[in-house]
């Protein structure tokens, strides 16, 4: 039988509070490593146990409003009328907080992200829809905070790209975009349309958390080729006079990165590199995957790139994402890189399927 979230929380504040008395008793004190042990678990459950405090606290001003709102005086009535809905916005608000405290942390959503689109089946049109894909991105991450570097880019002939790679930096990118992984198909009538059909095109994305010296992999120089070229595209003379440019080839894998954004050699090298461990961790990651079938909706960090997993439908003004059946008619918004109440909606979703995970009902 699942554990509600009110029991699991009731135990996780009888333990906060048993906690508490061990460590004021003397004969702890006197036991180092027991005291060293037990101040960490009392740090780790404190914010859930004070937090679940408040919202005890909470329900009793709405038991109080309830109560007012049944008084003989009108005047009260409106005062607990008033009340009521100030503590049941604030209730709600603390109960969605305690719930993402349960969620098991993933130690890679403070991480910085490589964001990769790519144009896919619609030709021109596909690469097109990859600009407008970027242009989306790059304005959602600017609202958060993100900054975005081009790291390589291969433009397409009518406009748009056939492929741009990017690193979108700053703590807690991966969280904001690790949903974002899958084929993203559109639906509009293109601009070399003469007759106004409707065509449908794709791009794929790939988002890749970038590593840290703690879990970065392992790189034996004999396996990798490097070569240098001159990068093409907008920048000058420097562009064309300077090998610059870095091509890196991991020879077990087949796995070819490049980065032609920085003019020193040397920088791009460095970004080349880190982008060839991030995309070998997540091969690796999609190998355990597969070989353990786990099969989930949202695809969270999976390399599952080739399903589906969002429609922009231009002619009806609408985006559907498909893993959680949600469709928002509001395009022209998200287009514009105001991602916010799609992207929670995939939070909240994950949320639930991680609580479920630990055997937890809401």
């Amino acid at each position: 039988m699942k554990e509600s979230i009110r029991q699991r929380l009731d135990r996780i504040t009888d333990r906060f509070e048993e906690i508490g008395r061990l460590l004021a008793a003397p004969e702890t004190a006197g036991r180092s490593q027991q005291f060293r042990d037990l101040s960490k678990e009392y740090a780790r459950l404190q914010p859930l146990a004070e937090r679940y405090r408040d919202l005890r606290h909470l329900e009793g001003e709405l038991a109080a409003a309830q109560e007012l709102r049944s008084d003989d005086d009108a005047s009260m009535r409106q005062l607990g009328e008033e009340e009521l809905a100030r503590v049941k916005g604030t209730l709600a608000a603390a109960e969605d907080e305690l719930k993402q405290m349960l969620v098991p942390r993933d130690p890679r959503d403070d991480k910085s992200v490589f964001l990769e689109i790519r144009a896919g089946t619609g030709g021109d049109e596909a690469a097109i829809f990859a600009g407008d894909l970027l242009r989306m991105y790059a304005r959602y991450a600017e609202s958060e905070g993100f900054t975005v570097e081009t790291l390589t880019e291969s433009p397409g002939e009518h406009g748009g790209y056939k492929e741009i790679i990017t690193r979108v930096a700053g703590a807690g990118a991966f969280a904001r975009f690790k949903f974002e992984s899958g084929t993203h198909r559109v639906q509009r009538v293109p601009a070399t349309e003469a007759q106004g059909r409707i065509h449908t095109s794709a791009c794929t994305v790939a988002i890749l958390p970038e590593l840290d010296e703690i879990d970065e992999i392992e790189l034996n120089p004999a396996e990798l080729r490097v070569d240098t070229f001159r990068a093409s595209g907008a920048g000058g003379q420097h562009v064309n006079k300077t090998d610059s440019a870095v091509r890196i080839t991991h020879l077990p894998t087949g796995i070819v990165v490049e980065c032609q954004d920085e003019r020193s050699q040397h920088k791009n090298r460095s970004r080349a590199m880190a982008l060839l461990k991030a995309r070998l961790k997540a091969a690796e990651e999609d190998r355990q995957q597969s070989e353990q079938a786990a099969s989930r909706r949202l695809q969270v960090g999976s390399g599952d790139r080739s399903e589906r997993i969002r429609t922009y439908n231009f002619p009806q003004g609408r985006v559907t994402d498909h893993r959680i059946d949600l469709t928002l008619y509001k395009l022209g918004d998200i287009m514009d890189g105001k991602l916010g109440e799609l992207i929670g909606a995939l939070q909240r979703e994950y949320q639930a399927e991680q609580l479920a995970a630990e055997g937890l009902a809401s």
